[in-house]
């Protein structure tokens, strides 16, 4: 049976529309008051980054408690979704979906639907069974090895989305090989973010800002007395030193760069974003940006600007409106870039987002 996307993103964007609705209708009531905004910020270690909530309100005790309610739901995110547990649900279904239907939670089992739905749109550039390759080629509690062509090959064998399974009725899941494995560190960080922008919303919070370490924000409304959020994306060579400004508002962006984790062989550099195709570290590309509505799409669509470049990319942003693309590939000189930016050829955003290249 197929999966009615148009339906279940209808009715979350609904959802969530009633909800902000209802938050602004709720902090313009407040603001008329003429109570003072504060701004509350804290910092939590979770799916081996550092996720932080920068957000706006009017009592500091209350965004202390609603920032906890949204660290305890990323720890829950974690606990669920990592390889690095045994006892993790994804570790279960790992271990044992090529022998036997699972029961997967409702969550996951949404986040795993839309992962496969964006392998299938992409041509395959975003894969969550990429695993066996990171393992292979070091990148999994390792310090980054070279396999040879034979191993990448019998690798591959146990690569692939179409390998995986979803019975939506009865929310199974199944592999049709075995060796097979599941890897959500390409998604989980921004799905995470947009968990918790719910969380924010279902309390009245109007105004923040939601990070994932470097790889996904999410800007929720604005700053007192600004217009979006300013968010900076690094330099693919300098940490510290810009590349580009966006200024946002009820919009993502995640980033996905060839410095996160490498290793070095021969002089060679080899990054940690695969080409589930070849089974290869993607070559050519040092960072991709992805500015979208959500902290879910916006990275699976870092890692299909990544892997797809320019030119495989321009088909994708044809058939999917409101999004931004940012390339960085290096320059004719070393430790120089050049940059290509592309949008959807249809970009109408709702009226009360932003989503701006300023620089």
């Amino acid at each position: 049976m197929g999966i009615n996307w148009k339906t279940i993103l209808d009715l979350k964007v609904r959802r969530l529309w009633l909800v902000l609705v209802t938050v602004l209708a709720a902090g313009a009531g407040l603001a008329r008051a003429g109570q003072a905004v504060i701004r509350y910020e804290a910092s939590h270690e979770a799916m081996g980054t550092v996720f932080t909530v920068a957000v706006y309100g009017r009592d500091a005790a209350f965004l202390s408690e609603v920032t906890n309610e949204v660290f305890e739901e990323i720890d829950r995110l974690d606990e669920q979704m990592s390889n690095y547990r045994p006892g993790s649900e994804l570790s279960v279904i790992n271990r044992d979906a090529a022998q036997r239907e699972m029961l997967v939670e409702p969550k996951l089992f949404g986040l795993i639907q839309y992962s496969l739905r964006a392998s299938q749109e992409s041509a395959g550039a975003f894969d969550i069974t990429v695993g066996p390759l990171m393992k292979h080629w070091g990148f999994f509690r390792g310090q980054g090895r070279l396999p040879s062509p034979a191993e990448i090959s019998q690798v591959l064998k146990h690569v692939g989305y179409q390998h995986v399974h979803l019975d939506p009725e009865r929310r199974t899941l199944r592999f049709d090989v075995s060796g097979v494995e599941i890897d959500l560190g390409g998604i989980a960080k921004g799905y995470a973010v947009d968990q918790a922008v719910e969380i924010l919303l279902s309390n009245g919070v109007t105004a923040a800002l939601v990070s994932s370490g470097t790889s996904s924000i999410y800007a929720l409304g604005s700053p007192p007395g600004e217009r979006g959020w300013k968010v900076t994306v690094r330099d693919p060579f300098e940490a510290g030193k810009a590349a580009d400004v966006f200024r946002l508002q009820n919009f993502a962006l995640s980033t996905s760069g060839s410095y996160e984790k490498f290793f070095k062989i021969g002089g060679k550099t080899y990054c940690h974003i695969m080409d589930p195709h070849t089974g290869w570290p993607v070559e050519n590309m040092l960072s991709t940006v992805a500015v979208v509505p959500t902290g879910t799409e916006s990275e699976a669509l870092t890692k299909i600007f990544f892997v797809g470049g320019v030119e495989k990319s321009r088909p994708y942003l044809a058939s999917h409106a409101n999004a931004i693309a940012v390339f960085y590939q290096p320059g004719d000189k070393p430790r120089t870039f050049t940059r290509t930016v592309l949008r959807s050829t249809s970009f109408q955003i709702p009226s009360d987002s932003i989503a701006e290249l300023e620089k």
